[in-house]
């Protein structure tokens, strides 16, 4: 049985009658549902992303109004689809994210429904503010630190010193604020953190990659 709302089906309902399948889709990878965002959900928005007719910003609105939910449980999934389609979409989803001044505003999220919903209060305020500072990297960089090339011919191996020295402190910012996300394995409770620590995760293994290339560069 579906553990979606009336609220999700209405909202959805409601895209639907305005012709706006992305938006639909987004609504759908946010339920009130305690699960990560589906798969065939998330698949549709990074087909999107690369489809040349699909408004970005809209796409982008549409999980940033999700982010002003009150439920923890769809604000965290919001969370999740913007970081699985800055990881996975076409690279101009986070270029516009990028260029925007200000991203997610969740520094004060509270969800009092419940003791689970201050819990993930804590991550959700912390996710929130990895996501602002990858974007921000983005925007200094003109590039993505967890997609480049990484190894010998990798794009930090080969940055010229002036630049390196620029580009390490950007890195190191981006690194700190996603170890900051500071969960335990204890709790790892639900499908929709556990989605999160997942992607984070990922990336880590990524910067620490172009970390180490750039201390090699540097030496």
């Amino acid at each position: 049985m579906s553990g979606q709302t009336l609220t999700d089906r209405i909202a959805a309902a409601q895209y639907s009658v305005t012709g706006s399948a992305v938006a639909r889709a987004v609504c759908k990878a946010t339920t009130h549902e305690v699960m990560g965002p589906k798969k065939k959900h998330l698949d549709y928005l990074i087909q999107a992303t690369n489809e040349t007719n699909v408004n970005i910003p809209q796409m982008a609105d549409t999980l940033f109004e999700r982010a002003t939910n009150s439920s923890w449980v769809v604000v965290f999934k919001a969370l999740v689809t913007t970081h699985h389609l800055m990881v996975h979409g076409n690279e101009r989803f986070i270029q516009y994210l990028a260029s925007r001044n200000t991203l997610f505003n969740l520094s004060n999220f509270l969800d009092k429904s419940g003791s689970h919903g201050y819990d993930m209060s804590t991550f959700i305020r912390r996710y929130s503010r990895y996501l602002n500072e990858k974007a921000f990297s983005y925007r200094q960089m003109a590039f993505d630190f967890a997609r480049v090339k990484k190894g010998a011919d990798g794009v930090m191996r080969t940055m010229a010193p002036e630049k390196l020295l620029k580009s390490m402190p950007i890195l190191q910012g981006q690194i700190d604020a996603l170890l900051e996300f500071d969960v335990h394995p204890n709790e790892l409770t639900n499908g929709v953190i556990n989605a999160a620590f997942m992607l984070l995760f990922k990336d880590l293994i990524k910067l620490f990659a172009c970390y180490n290339d750039g201390v090699i560069n540097l030496l």
